[in-house]
């Protein structure tokens, strides 16, 4: 493995590499990082020399990370159950509560992005035609969100939906009655062993739970071995299996669960994705663990991609 990751970046092809850890049965048996420009969401940081304890942003694997956040928030009684009408947890939005069509909607739709509501990410995420983006300029992103018109029945097709994640972070900040980061440093990092984190925070002053968070690759590795270890007492390990049982399919052998997805094409594995190159694979056949970081933000070039390859080729 070492030496087809090593011939990889030795080559250049994988140009925008920053950081690389493989855990296969509880160990790690490979670690590389790499240097170039890069950025916290939309702030350029300049050049970096990437090491073991350099931060880096995970963007949508942040919505993975809230997942397991909302099991934990769901296992002491302070979010609702995934049946749990959705708009009704928002009882300040009375006009919404009160809308017939929006009544059928439950926690259940935000966690599989099946919501049913007008959403749209394809603009780029500097643009307000971006739903996320145009959600964060909002005066208020709840409401945002859950008076988007009704498109479509929910539950029935995926949509990526930041706006699903964003729900999500509200109401287990809401349950915790504190901010959603110190809840993730009492509830999930410091039990990891994770002491420095960062999360970035939107135009609300309240953190980006979908795209926001900051992890060292070696923390992201952590998170995903706790994921296949079954979540040893920190998740419960009934909400790990709810997490990755395929809910919805987005296409052939590509599925989604609880924000994580599902790949049962060739080679089955759950996971976090997210743009630039950011990647958590969990295969839990092979009691394998990867965490995968790069530079490729709003590119069609991913490499990941190369990396990804030469580890699961090994």
């Amino acid at each position: 493995m070492a030496e087809r990751v090593d011939e990889i970046l030795g080559a250049g092809k994988a140009p925008n590499f920053h950081g690389l850890v493989v855990m296969r049965g509880g160990e790690t048996v490979l670690e590389r990082y790499g240097a170039g420009p890069d950025h916290r969401l939309g702030d350029s940081l300049g050049h970096v020399e990437f090491d073991r304890d350099t931060l880096h942003d995970l963007r949508s694997v942040s919505k993975s990370v809230v997942a397991l956040l909302y099991g934990i928030a769901l296992g002491e009684g302070l979010v609702p159950e995934p049946r749990a009408a959705l708009v009704a947890q928002f009882p300040e939005y009375q006009d919404l509560v009160a809308d017939p069509e929006r009544a059928h909607l439950t926690v259940e739709h935000a966690l599989t992005m099946t919501l049913g509501l007008e959403w749209d990410e394809s603009a780029p995420y500097t643009s307000p035609a971006n739903s996320e983006i145009a959600m964060e300029l909002a005066p208020d992103r709840y409401r945002y969100l859950l008076e988007r018109p009704v498109v479509e029945e929910a539950g029935k097709l995926w949509h990526y939906c930041g706006g699903a994640t964003a729900l999500l972070g509200g109401l287990i900040a809401r349950g915790a009655g504190r901010p959603l980061e110190e809840y993730a440093a009492t509830a999930l990092f410091r039990p990891l062993g994770i002491d420095v984190f960062e999360w970035s925070k939107g135009y609300h002053d309240t953190v980006s739970a979908a795209a926001g968070l900051r992890l060292r690759p070696v923390d992201l590795a952590a998170v995903g071995q706790l994921v296949l270890d079954g979540g040893r007492g920190i998740v419960p390990g009934g909400w790990l299996q709810e997490l990755v049982r395929s809910r919805v399919v987005i296409e052939d052998g590509f599925e989604y669960g609880y924000q994580w997805y599902v790949n049962t094409k060739d080679r089955r594995w759950v996971g976090g994705l997210g743009n630039g190159g950011q990647r958590l694979l969990v295969l839990p056949e092979e009691e394998l663990v990867v965490a995968l970081t790069a530079g490729d933000y709003d590119q069609s070039g991913d490499s990941s991609t190369a990396v990804l390859e030469a580890v699961l080729a090994s």
